[in-house]
C-alpha cells in the first residue's frame, strides 16, 4: 500500500488546541464530510466553550455493534506548533500520532471496506473534543453511549512494537485550598494561622500515600501560597494528581484524601477540596481477552500488548462494560512536544490490520 499523506497534512495544519473551539470545529467539519461520503450520519453534540463532540452512525443489523473512538483536540495553542513535515520514514506535526493520525487510520480502514462492499453497517465512530484536558465534559456522553456497543477500538498511538493497550491507570486531580490568618511575622507571629505550613504538612502526607509496588502514585505537582517573608501566610493551594491500577487502591487513596482534608494539622486553618476522579482504571477483562484472541485469529499472528500509566478515553468506555482495546493508531513518539512524529510504515500496517478486523467483525 502506498499512502499519500496530503489529506492528513491538511488537517494537521489546522490548529485544534482544546480551547480553540473554532479550530476544533473546523477539523470536525472536514472529518464529518469524509464520514458522510461513506454514508454516515453525523450527530453533533454542540458545546459553547469547547469543540462539538461528533458521533457518526451507520445502519444497524444483526451482529456485534462496534465503536471506533478518537479525539479531535491537540495540546498546542495557536501560533506555537502548527507546521506539517515529512521525510522518507516519518511525518511530523501536531497530532500526527496523538491523535489525528489515529483518526485517519480508522477513516482509511472504513474507506477500504466501503470500497469493497459499497456500504457500512454496525460500525460507529465517536470523536470527542476535550480528551487532552481530561474529557471532563465528554466522559458523560461516552458513558451514555457505551450501552449501545459490544466492542470498542481506540485509536491512540500504537506501542513501539505495535502493541495494543489492554490496561491503563485511573487518574484523579484535586485542588486543595487552605485558608489561614495573616499576621506580621515579627510583631504578631503567634496571632497568625499559617496556611503555607498546613499545605506543606499536607503535601508530605499525600506523598506518603504513594505505593510504587502497587503502581499507585500521588503527586502534589503545584504549590502556591503566601504574601511575603514577613507575613504569616493567609492562603495556600495544592494541585494534586493521583493514579492507580485497581479499584482497591483507588478507594484507599480517595478515602485517605478525604480524611486528611477533614483533619488539617495546623490549628484554625481550614481546607476545601474541588475536583476528584477523572477517569477510572482500565483493567483487562474476559470479554477483552476474547476480543483480542478473535483479532489474533483474524490477523493470523499474536498481537503484542502493554499496560500504560497514561489515561485515555479507553478508560471511560471500558468502565461502561464494553470490550475495549486501545493503541490502534500508528506508532509515533514526541507527542505533546514540538518533536511529535509518526511512522509512515506504521500507518500502512495499522490500516491493513484494522480493515481486516472490521471486515470480519461485521
Amino acid at each position: 500500500m502506498n499512502m499519500d499523506f496530503k489529506e492528513l497534512a491538511s488537517v494537521i495544519e489546522m490548529n485544534s488546541y482544546t480551547w480553540n473551539k473554532a479550530g476544533v470545529d473546523r477539523y470536525g467539519r472536514v472529518f464529518s464530510q469524509w464520514m458522510e461520503a461513506l454514508g454516515y450520519t453525523t450527530h453533533r453534540h454542540e458545546r459553547e466553550s469547547i469543540g462539538d463532540h461528533l458521533h457518526f452512525t451507520t445502519e444497524k443489523k444483526d451482529g456485534q455493534k462496534i465503536l471506533l473512538l478518537g479525539h479531535l483536540d491537540t495540546v498546542f495553542p495557536e501560533n506555537t506548533f502548527e507546521a506539517y513535515g515529512e521525510d522518507e520514514e516519518w511525518i511530523y506535526g501536531p497530532g500526527v500520532c496523538d491523535m489525528k493520525g489515529g483518526n485517519h487510520v480508522a477513516l482509511e480502514a472504513l474507506r477500504a471496506i466501503h470500497a469493497e462492499r459499497g456500504s457500512l453497517h454496525n460500525i460507529d465512530m465517536l470523536l470527542v473534543s476535550d480528551e487532552e484536558k481530561g474529557s471532563d465534559d465528554s466522559k458523560y456522553l461516552t458513558t451514555e453511549l457505551a450501552a449501545d456497543y459490544d466492542v470498542c477500538l481506540v485509536f491512540e498511538a500504537a506501542g513501539k512494537d505495535h502493541e495494543v493497550v489492554i490496561a491503563r491507570k485511573g487518574v484523579g486531580t484535586i485542588t486543595l485550598d487552605f485558608e489561614g490568618k495573616a499576621a506580621h511575622a515579627g510583631n504578631h507571629y503567634a496571632d497568625g494561622c499559617n496556611a503555607n505550613l498546613a499545605a506543606a504538612k499536607m503535601l508530605l502526607a499525600l506523598t506518603e500515600l504513594t505505593d510504587l509496588e502497587k503502581g499507585t502514585t500521588v503527586n502534589a505537582g503545584k504549590m502556591s501560597g503566601g504574601i511575603g517573608a514577613n507575613t504569616i501566610s493567609p492562603k495556600a493551594q495544592l494541585v494534586v494528581e493521583f493514579r492507580f491500577t485497581g479499584a482497591g487502591e483507588r478507594d484507599r487513596v480517595m478515602s485517605a484524601i478525604d480524611r486528611l482534608v477533614s483533619t488539617p494539622t495546623v490549628e484554625d486553618v481550614t481546607v476545601s477540596m474541588s475536583g476528584g476522579l477523572q477517569r477510572d482504571v482500565m483493567t483487562p477483562s474476559d470479554d477483552q481477552q476474547a476480543l483480542l484472541h478473535k483479532i489474533e485469529g483474524i490477523l493470523g499472528y499474536a498481537m503484542p500488548v502493554e499496560k500504560r500509566g497514561g489515561v485515555s478515553d479507553a478508560n471511560t468506555i471500558s468502565a461502561g462494560g464494553v470490550a475495549t482495546l486501545d493503541g490502534f493508531g500508528p506508532f509515533g513518539d514526541g507527542d505533546h512536544t514540538i518533536h511529535e512524529r509518526a511512522s509512515k510504515a506504521s500507518f500502512v500496517r495499522r490500516i491493513e490490520e484494522v480493515t481486516k478486523i472490521l471486515t470480519v467483525l461485521t
